[in-house]
């Protein structure tokens, strides 16, 4: 049985609470070089930090780790492994794309004034963990989830997020003392920032327009349309 104490109404935000959580997933933006060097408040920072670590996590695993990275040494080691690995994805694009793809900006890791790299303890929770039993994966999506309601927080607070990609994990986890059987999750910069695109930024500078929300759900069975 539940107690009671851990229990509370499940009704509807008001319409003005409504508003404010839809118009934040709207205008989440990945930044990539609109950083200003003003530093993120220990408060804000604070409050962004709940709200990732306040994610749901596959049976409570809470699998997730943030290692705040504001050292520039440590920083410009980074950002060389982002170049190596960003010469050989810009390889993989042929024509047109690969000269597209060498003049989009893709990270800001040396302008933005905090770094932050959030990781996933596949051992946390013990050898069963409720959840993972048939999909081992879930810790992953968890932290991933993490991830999204700390971007979510950040653009609350007015705080740009970019997240980097682009790097071998090994060259990473090297440079930041991260133990092998740990994966990176995600590793973003973090800034205030001039502007925000209006739209993402890839979809702004043509790279690839969004798919109509339509073309995407199914009913019942893959690829069964949905009936008017």
């Amino acid at each position: 049985m539940k107690p009671e104490a851990d229990t509370a109404g499940a009704g509807p935000f008001s319409a003005e609470e409504r508003d404010a959580v839809y118009r934040v997933m709207r205008e989440r933006r990945d930044v990539r070089g609109e950083f200003l060097p003003d530093p993120v408040p220990d408060d804000v920072l604070r409050r962004i930090l709940e709200a990732a670590h306040a994610a749901p996590s596959v049976g409570l695993s809470q699998p997730w780790n943030f290692i705040l990275i504001r050292d520039p040494d440590v920083r410009t080691s980074v950002h060389e492994a982002f170049a190596k690995a960003n010469a050989e994805a810009a390889d993989m694009f042929a024509g047109e794309k690969g000269e597209q793809y060498r003049r989009l900006k893709l990270q800001g890791i040396l302008e933005a004034p905090l770094n932050i790299c959030i990781t996933c303890d596949r051992s946390r929770g013990g050898p069963v963990v409720l959840g993972r039993t048939h999909q081992n994966d879930t810790d992953l999506y968890s932290t991933v989830c993490a991830v999204q309601n700390l971007w979510l927080a950040a653009r609350a607070e007015g705080v740009g997020v970019g997240w980097v990609s682009i790097f071998r994990e090994e060259d990473v986890k090297d440079i930041l003392g991260i133990p092998p059987e740990i994966r990176i999750v995600a590793y973003l910069c973090l800034g205030y920032v001039k502007t925000l695109y209006t739209r993402p930024e890839l979809e702004a500078r043509g790279w690839r327009e969004r798919t109509p929300l339509d073309e995407l759900i199914f009913a019942d069975r893959w690829s069964e349309p949905v009936k008017d």
